[in-house]
């Protein structure tokens, strides 16, 4: 088969997450990434001289040599990043050229800005160990705003259009698309990799994962700015995790009556799986082919899922997942977790040395370690057990959005209630979760720990409305 491509440009901007890119396209074995070979200023980086025997000054003469010097000195497929102030003659020469495949590495304009204003002022411009990070607020300044805004608008416009009147197709990416593994081994793929990478490379992290508000000084001038530009939704709390596809395989249906649980991972799944088996038999591994024609014989069904408080989901996680053993523990996740963010688990199943203050102090550590997590921060995968519950019912969206979202604290009645809409017949009896194990919630439960587990889900707690668990 013939190789498609002949080299990459990944189309990007400061602080668009592109040095995050072009190291985890630097695990591929057939993939190499030089930076920003065609920055004005330098080539690659200020120490670099030259580049396969092409100095700066060379390059600058002829920027096509060094294109093809790449060719023919990278075992496998060469390419670099390319922002809007690089060398025009390289783009002329390599936008109209199907063998050169395009990457279009995109971001949030404002959250590019702030971030590149607090990166001057901090003079922090790449994060390798988050303790390291220094913090400090953006001064907003509206005309430089507005006329960055537009430049790098109509270089987006251009790039689009190039493409278009020349046949081409560029792989699109967005900031936060990018924390997405299966989505980096997509991008491989289109380039012409051969393999698959397994974690992040894990040398870079998010510098300023806070909300828009509580990193610039001048929060007022900066809405005032944006409101001419673009709606952007500055009041939104961050949501790094993706938004999950309609996991539809998960989903469990009962004829009699016609119900549709659709679960949340870290829910009580098994306590309404017991609820619905005790009605009759149900209906595992689905797909969409056989969902629809679940839905098409069952008329009048209704479907449904179940709300957790975050602090009841995070904990029931941490036991069920990385304490106690048993077929669903995390093996993996937990050597790695263990290892390499110093969280303090047994390694075997938990005997009298863990106490409960030993099991306090883990669970607090395992909740700093989900925050780096959602935030991009590690390089291990996001796990659909902690991803906020807002982003799992808006990815059931994908397929069809449930007609009842439940509470597990009023589960009994809600469920009664859901029941009484497609039968007439007494629903089974509910039963309550069992306590986790080995010590219960309200064990361990503390102020500090609803703290910190409310900064993780902030946008659970607004969009449904939830209580301290101490107070539900």
């Amino acid at each position: 088969m013939t190789q498609k491509f002949d080299c990459f440009i990944i189309f990007a901007e400061m602080r668009t997450g592109s040095n995050f890119l072009e190291s985890n396209l630097d695990q591929f074995d057939d993939l190499k990434c030089y930076g920003e070979t065609f920055n004005p200023y330098f080539m690659v980086s200020p120490e670099l001289k030259d580049l396969f025997g092409v100095s700066v000054k060379a390059r600058d003469e002829d920027p096509m040599l060094l294109v093809e010097k790449m060719k023919e000195n990278t075992k496998g497929i060469p390419g670099f990043r390319f922002f809007h102030d690089h060398d025009p003659r390289v783009f002329n020469a390599l936008i109209d050229d199907p063998h050169c495949a395009k990457v279009i590495l995109t971001r949030n304009m404002l959250e590019a800005y702030v971030s590149r204003k607090i990166a001057w002022a901090t003079d922090q411009w790449q994060l390798n160990n988050v303790d390291d990070a220094i913090k400090k607020k953006a001064m907003f300044v509206s005309a430089e705003f507005e006329k960055l805004f537009y430049r790098m608008k109509d270089f987006q416009l251009k790039i689009k259009n190039r493409l278009q009147v020349t046949g081409q197709t560029a792989f699109y990416i967005d900031y936060e698309d990018a924390q997405n593994l299966d989505v980096i081994n997509g991008l491989a793929k289109f380039l012409g990799a051969k393999g698959e990478i397994t974690e992040f490379a894990g040398k870079f992290k998010k510098q300023n994962p806070e909300p828009m508000s509580e990193k610039v000084e001048n929060y007022e001038v900066l809405k005032q700015t944006v409101a001419k530009v673009d709606p952007f939704d500055l009041d939104r709390v961050p949501n790094f995790a993706q938004s999950r596809p309609a996991a539809v395989s998960s989903y469990i249906a009962s004829d009699k009556p016609p119900m549709l649980f659709m679960p949340i991972k870290g829910g009580p799944t098994d306590e309404v799986v017991n609820w619905l088996q005790a009605a009759g038999p149900l209906t595992e591994d689905l797909n969409q082919k056989t969902l629809r024609a679940w839905k098409n014989q069952n008329k009048q069904h209704r479907t449904f899922t179940v709300l957790r408080h975050p602090v009841v989901r995070l904990h029931s996680v941490f036991c069920r997942y990385f304490v106690t053993h048993g077929p669903d523990t995390y093996w993996d996740i937990k050597e790695a977790v263990r290892d390499r963010y110093d969280i303090d688990l047994p390694e075997n199943e938990p005997d009298a040395s863990w106490t409960l203050d030993r099991h306090r102090a883990a669970f607090l550590q395992f909740i700093a370690f989900v925050d780096r997590n959602l935030k991009g921060q590690t390089s291990l995968r996001l796990d659909p057990a902690w991803v906020s519950q807002n982003a799992v019912v808006s990815g059931f969206a994908g397929f069809a959005l449930p007609d009842h979202l439940l509470r597990e604290e009023t589960l009994d009645t809600g469920l009664a209630t859901l029941w009484g809409e497609v039968s007439n017949k007494k629903p089974p009896k509910w039963k309550d979760k069992a306590q986790d194990q080995p010590y219960g919630l309200g064990e361990v439960y503390s102020p500090e720990i609803e703290a910190e587990i409310r900064k993780i889900y902030q946008r659970d707690y607004m969009m449904f409305g939830f209580k301290p668990w101490d107070k539900s």
